[in-house]
């Protein structure tokens, strides 16, 4: 018999998590600065070092199986989330954000996912309890998402929010510079919004569309709605400082889209075959379980999850590496410019 995680558990941990999260954005918005390295990777320590005491705790209280649900669910969002980044990153560079105020925009990004996934997880929930055949339809989804994912670059994606940007820009006043980090201005005595408010909403349409990516993705792993929460609240924390510990790195890392490819694929894979399983579908099998539909057990995914990130960063690192080499074989070569 399955365990079950104490209700006094769940409503504590939601607590002290939210709390978490409203401290870390009164401290961007109270210090706008940009954080050093060290800074940024003891909190990204921290973070990742609460999330797996959070999994020993689920395996306290609970058992092994919503530990590891935990643990492949937050891998699964928290590689998502850095793929987000990459996004975030092209808006901030299209509308100069200064790196001193992009905390403060990571956060309230952070923020607006948070919401749209809680929504989507309510959702989801729903629609998983009282209607199996959506395990179909979610797992098709990320099929499709895979091959997306695989062929598009994040370039294209930051440029399908040009249109809203457009149509922003001929209903709202908007002056052409930022103001710091006000969302609003005054220019020649007009009080206008700032390009701020744009990126804020170019942000949060480019969460709407990881939402709707990262929530079926881990509805393939657990259907536990506690664990999806969570996993997707760990996820996002210490995303504002994973973002500056990676810099500059984050643009090289090439192959890291091909990993979270396969990772969506594989999940969507997951679903389909849970579903078949589960099938009531009268067209397929008669409306009875396909027996032969193999289950993929939680271990399985979260080796191939891990297996996928491992391989994709590793691949990027041996490219940055090879490329540096290249480079300076290059340079010393190069015949000497004479002065």
């Amino acid at each position: 018999m399955e365990a079950v995680i104490p209700a006094w558990f769940e409503i504590t941990s939601l607590v002290v998590l939210i709390l978490i999260l409203v401290a870390d954005l009164v401290l961007a918005y109270s210090r706008p600065h940009i954080p050093s390295t060290r800074e940024s990777a003891l909190w990204v320590g921290l973070y990742v070092g609460l999330a797996l005491v959070f999994a020993l705790l689920l395996y306290l209280l609970g058992d092994t199986q919503h530990a590891l649900e935990f643990i492949a669910g937050w891998v699964t969002e928290y590689s998502l989330s850095i793929d987000n980044l990459f996004v975030f990153v092209i808006i901030m560079t299209k509308f100069a954000v200064p790196r001193k105020y992009q905390q403060e925009v990571l956060m309230v990004g952070i923020i607006i996912a948070l919401v749209l996934r809680g929504i989507f997880i309510l959702l989801g929930a729903q629609l998983i309890e009282n209607f199996s055949w959506v395990f179909y339809i979610f797992g098709a989804f990320l099929v499709y998402t895979a091959i997306r994912q695989a062929v598009e670059n994040h370039q294209d994606m930051a440029e399908t929010e040009s249109g809203v940007i457009r149509f922003l820009r001929k209903r709202i006043s908007i002056s052409n510079e930022l103001d710091g980090g006000k969302l609003r201005t005054v220019v020649d005595g007009k009080k206008m919004f700032t390009p701020i408010l744009v990126v804020f909403i170019a942000i949060g349409a480019t969460d709407l569309v990881f939402a709707l990516d990262s929530i079926p993705a881990i509805f393939g792993i657990t259907t536990n709605p506690f664990i999806v929460f969570t996993a997707n609240i760990f996820a996002l924390m210490g995303l504002r400082q994973l973002y500056f510990l990676l810099g500059d790195l984050i643009d090289k890392l090439v192959y890291l889209h091909y990993g979270i490819a396969f990772i969506l694929a594989f999940i969507g894979v997951k679903l389909v075959l849970h579903a078949l399983h589960v099938n009531e579908l009268p067209f397929i099998n008669g409306g009875q379980a396909v027996e032969w539909a193999p289950e993929i057990s939680t271990w399985t995914s979260l080796a191939v999850i891990l297996g996928a990130m491992v391989v994709a960063t590793g691949a990027s690192l041996i490219k940055i590496w090879v490329d540096s080499r290249r480079a300076g074989a290059e340079s010393a070569q190069a015949p000497e410019v004479e002065q």
